[in-house]
């Protein structure tokens, strides 16, 4: 998967308690910019055709056996060849044996090169999630993204709405706070969103009257996340007499994010409505349907059925 955003290999090593048998120049500064991997068995046997460098390689126990066949020239001769393009890293799964010849071209053509003792699938695995991740695509939208029970809710709305002073009565009966303002949202697979704030604002609250405040420290580490899946956008509007609202829910509305469609509802606002509750409610509401029932269909259906039997 290209991609237009990146990740340094030091991080992708650091998470993967990878051991450096080398390290190159520039490892500090090194980008890995595609979630694909590759296993060089081809490019050990000599076929370079749609190679593609900038992929993590590794080797694993087919590779290694298959290197083991070799006499000490070949291997080099093996290595060298890999080593003279400027592949991102090479790394030698299942406890591999490191060959003396592999550590040589490295140091000669100034690659990175590291081990783990790690099955190579289950290493694959981890790393290619982890690429997935951090090279996800992504947008900033304005709003609040709070969890309430277990499910993400993003606020979204007017500059003055209410999105803040909301959160914040979520916050104060038990839920918690992702981000406010502004929240970074990356699309981690096909059909999942996840969401965070930017480092600089994280875990911070700007409320009118009363200025910015730190949730975490006000009222706890309970109180906020780091990052959570969004489930479910609110949009939030000035109340509009006159309007029609969807009184039964038999509408199903959705928000396109990433090309992610999410559920959304809207939510008019004016004094004397409670918020908090109703949020908590479309939380579980939303939880309710993705399990399977929908009240207002269910409610739908046995009005049809009186209907049918006379009843009404």
């Amino acid at each position: 998967m290209a991609s237009k955003y990146s990740v340094k290999l030091k991080t992708i090593v650091e998470e993967n308690k990878l051991i450096p048998l080398h390290t190159s120049s520039d490892y500090e500064t090194r980008l890995l910019t595609t979630a694909d991997i590759n296993r060089p068995a081809l490019q050990l046997a000599g076929f370079y055709n749609y190679f593609d460098p900038s992929r993590l390689q590794i080797i694993g126990r087919v590779e290694s056996t298959y290197l083991e066949l070799k006499s000490d020239e070949e291997r080099r001769k093996c290595f060298e060849a890999l080593m003279q393009w400027d592949i991102s890293a090479l790394v030698l799964c299942h406890g591999a044996a490191v060959f003396p010849e592999c550590v040589e071209m490295a140091e000669k053509y100034d690659r990175n090169v590291f081990t783990t003792p790690e099955d190579t699938s289950d290493f694959m695995a981890n790393v290619i999630s982890s690429l997935h991740v951090h090279l996800a695509p992504r947008t900033t939208m304005h709003g609040v993204l709070v969890e309430v029970h277990g499910e993400g809710l993003l606020l979204t709305g007017d500059s003055g709405i209410g999105k803040s002073e909301t959160a914040l009565e979520l916050i104060k009966r038990g839920h918690r706070l992702i981000a406010d303002d502004a929240v970074d949202i990356r699309k981690v697979n096909k059909t999942g969103l996840v969401g965070t704030a930017p480092e600089l604002i994280r875990y911070y609250m700007e409320l009118r009257g009363i200025g910015v405040v730190d949730v975490r420290h006000i009222y706890g580490v309970g109180a906020v996340k780091p990052e959570g899946a969004i489930d479910l956008v609110v949009n939030m509007e000035v109340w509009e007499d006159g309007k029609m609202y969807d009184r039964l829910g038999l509408i199903d509305e959705s928000t396109e994010i990433l090309g992610v469609t999410v559920p959304s509802v809207t939510i008019p606002v004016r004094p004397g409505r409670n918020l908090a509750v109703i949020l908590e409610l479309a939380a579980m509401n939303n939880r309710q349907k993705k399990m399977g029932y929908n009240a207002a269909e269910t409610l739908a259906s046995n009005h049809d059925s009186a209907i049918d039997a006379g009843v009404l």
